[in-house]
């Protein structure tokens, strides 16, 4: 009797063990295809001026939008993102040099990757925040563009994105945040350009273009970080601790990383960038918060 119910218990044991077995390979396998989907979505023709002072304006875009903090200071790309046994996210070399995407990118692939997330090879780009960048205008488009086609070369080869079988599995059961390609409407119509100038509209682009990454499309802070240790980013609208800031306090913070109480600002908050924003930027973006509902912090 005891050999039989031994027997029983291994055969329902290596059953239960089969078939958790066969679950892992089919979401792993469904992981990995969900992984490397190939998107086909439509890319609009825009003007990339070649001037001096495109390239200079461009190079101010690529700055305040923190695409060096990325990219590194030469736009050559580093091992960005890694969990071991999960996933390796490299951000790619920007430059024609050696392991260079500007070596072989069209105007097209440019728009694709930025404004829709999608690479060279149709798959989507992880880590991209192309949700913020699917907002800049044509003009601010061209011109960063011009300025990234303009770039020294750097060689720098690094290697192609990993994602891992666990990896794998935890994309089939979306425990990981969907990909910017697939939160964008590739749809929608873009603006041409925008006037700059200290006005709530300027400041609502800026926003748009920059914070909402992080704050949250309403400003008020959502879950920011790796899964498991997110902590709620900040509430930039006037319901958070801004209220109490004057509009110099706020410019001072952007460019010291020092917020009025003696604070530094997180290691996430790209201020090193933002502080390269013009005068007259930082006032239309503070102005344009000003405007904005008093909210609850979210996340």
């Amino acid at each position: 009797m005891t050999r039989k119910i031994l027997k029983w218990i291994g055969i329902v044991l290596g059953g239960l063990i089969g078939l958790l077995i066969v679950a892992f390979v089919v979401l792993m396998l469904t992981g990995g295809a969900k992984a490397n989907k190939v998107y086909d979505v439509p890319v609009e023709t825009i003007a990339v001026p070649t001037d001096a002072q495109a390239i200079q304006r461009g190079q101010h875009v690529a700055l305040i939008h923190y695409c060096q903090d990325c990219h590194t200071a030469d736009l050559s790309g580093e091992s960005y993102f890694a969990v071991p046994g999960l996933l390796s996210i490299p951000t790619p070399n920007l430059t024609t040099g050696a392991g260079g995407i500007g070596s072989f990118y069209t105007d097209e692939d440019w728009i694709r990757a930025i404004r829709h997330g999608v690479g060279h090879d149709g798959r989507a780009l992880w880590v991209m925040p192309s949700e913020n960048f699917s907002h800049l205008t044509d003009e601010d488009m061209g011109v960063l563009i011009a300025y990234l086609t303009s770039v020294p070369p750097v060689d720098n080869e690094l290697p192609q994105r990993k994602i891992e079988p666990m990896g794998q599995v935890m994309v089939a059961l979306d425990m990981v945040p969907p990909v910017a390609v697939d939160r964008i409407d590739h749809t929608a119509p873009h603006t041409a350009a925008i006037n700059p100038g200290v006005t709530v509209e300027y400041g609502a682009y800026i926003a748009r273009t920059t914070c909402t990454e992080c704050h949250g499309v309403n400003l008020n802070g959502v879950p920011f970080g790796p899964p498991g240790q997110e902590v709620p980013s900040p509430n930039l609208t006037p319901g958070g601790e801004l209220a109490s800031w004057s509009e110099a306090e706020f410019m001072a913070t952007l460019r010291t990383g020092i917020t009025p109480d003696g604070h530094s600002l997180s290691d996430e908050m790209p201020w090193p960038y933002f502080g390269q924003m013009t005068d007259d930027e930082m006032k239309a973006l503070w102005l344009y918060l000003q405007s904005l509902p008093a909210l609850a912090q979210g996340g």
